[in-house]
C-alpha cells in the first residue's frame, strides 16, 4: 500500500485539477495548493509574465523548484501544472512522495473549457484546438506513468469526482 500524505493531480490544462483538488483537500482535511498559483506568489508575476521574459524553460524550472519544495511538506493536496510532468525528475519526485491521480479528460472537452482563457501561454496560438491535441498526445503517456489513479473523465460535477477519489483513497492508502 502507497502513503497518501501527500496526493498529487495531474493532467492537462483545464482537466479539473484545482477545482477538484480543492474539494478532495477540504474531505480529507488536507491543505491544497495550486502549483501555478505557488509559482505566481513566490515571483509575484502571472505566468504568462514569466513566459513572456523567461520562455517555457525559465518557467519550467521555476515549476520544478516549487516542486521539489511543496514535496517536503505532508498532508497536502497539490494541483500541478499541466507540463510538469516533462521532467523526469519531477516525474520521479510525484510518484516517489505521493499518490498521483491522473485526471484524464478528452482534448475536445479540454478545448471547450479553455478557449476563452487568456492565462494559457501555450494556448495563445492560431489553431488552440490542435494545440490541445498535440500536448495531450505528448503528456498523456507521462501522466499514465506515474499516475496510481487514472480517472477518465468529464460528466460529474467535480464535488462528485472527490467523493469518489475519497473513497478509493481511503480504501487504498496506508492510515
Amino acid at each position: 500500500m502507497k502513503s497518501c500524505e501527500n496526493i498529487y493531480f495531474v493532467g492537462m490544462m483545464g482537466a479539473g485539477k484545482t477545482t477538484i483538488g480543492r474539494h478532495l483537500a477540504r474531505r480529507l482535511k488536507k491543505r491544497f495548493v495550486d502549483c501555478d498559483h505557488e509559482i505566481e506568489a513566490r515571483t509575484g508575476v502571472r505566468i504568462p509574465v514569466i513566459f513572456d521574459i523567461e520562455g517555457e524553460v525559465g518557467f519550467r524550472k521555476r515549476e520544478s523548484q516549487v516542486l521539489e519544495a511543496l514535496a517536503e511538506e505532508r498532508g497536502l493536496v497539490l494541483a500541478t501544472g499541466g507540463g510538469a510532468v516533462l521532467a523526469p525528475q519531477n516525474r520521479c519526485l510525484l510518484a516517489g512522495t505521493g499518490l498521483v491521480i491522473y485526471l484524464c479528460v478528452p482534448p475536445d472537452e479540454l478545448y471547450a473549457r479553455t478557449k476563452h482563457d487568456r492565462n494559457r501561454p501555450l494556448l495563445q496560438v492560431d489553431n488552440p484546438q490542435e494545440r490541445i491535441r498535440e500536448l495531450h498526445a505528448q503528456r498523456d503517456p507521462l501522466y499514465r506513468e506515474i499516475a496510481d489513479i487514472v480517472l477518465e473523465g468529464g460528466g460529474r460535477t467535480p464535488l462528485a469526482v472527490a467523493r469518489q477519489l475519497e473513497q478509493e483513497i481511503l480504501k487504498s492508502c496506508k492510515p
